[in-house]
């Protein structure tokens, strides 16, 4: 047994303390709100899903607007021609396939859709939405004045003129998604056998 002048060691601290810190001021988030917003609705833009009545307009703005209950106001639509249908060689105004037409000696890409192919179509089903697509197309095209707009990129890899077609705000493609004919253009073409 220890004697009284006996001290048991004093055990260490195993830790080793850092030295104090002066604490970081957090700052707020609530900048990412809406940045968040505007991703969203740009995303939802993008697939077309948006509510009834509520009508995809391509300019700046205007989709923040038709959900503030604000209808954008339309472009000016002042191109127009008597479209026919050719399914291959360049022509002034006439419609190749359901995303893909001439206007005024120019080949033109809608460039916000992707509609199954015609020449050659891969299967049977295919073919029938493909000549569906090109006579909705040449309906549309036919049926009044409309704009081209610009998609970010001027030309695809063919030479074709990426555009958005619009009338009265609402695009062309929206319209083709809607009656099944078109999908959404997401960056590459998907299969439609």
């Amino acid at each position: 047994m220890a004697g009284p002048d006996f001290h048991y060691p004093r055990q260490r601290n195993l830790r080793r303390r850092s030295p104090m810190r002066p604490r970081r001021r957090v700052g707020s988030n609530l900048w990412l709100t809406p940045v968040m917003a505007i991703a969203f609705v740009a995303a939802l833009a993008t697939f077309q899903r948006f509510p009834d009545g509520v009508s995809i307009d391509w300019e700046p703005g205007a989709i923040a607007a038709s959900f503030a209950g604000v209808k954008a106001a339309p472009t000016d639509d002042r191109l127009s021609a008597n479209f026919g249908i050719c399914h291959s060689g360049g022509g002034s105004s006439c419609v190749v396939d359901g995303d893909t037409f001439w206007f005024a000696g120019d080949k033109y890409r809608i460039a916000d859709i992707d509609t199954p192919e015609t020449h050659p179509a891969r299967c049977a089903e295919e073919a029938a939405l493909g000549a569906a697509a090109t006579e909705r197309l040449h309906e549309w095209l036919n049926a009044g004045a409309f704009s081209l707009e610009s998609a970010g990129r001027d030309a695809d890899q063919y030479d074709r003129k990426l555009r958005i077609v619009t009338r009265g705000g609402t695009s062309v493609g929206a319209v083709l998604v809607a009656d099944g004919l078109a999908r959404p253009w997401e960056g590459r073409r998907r299969p439609w056998c």
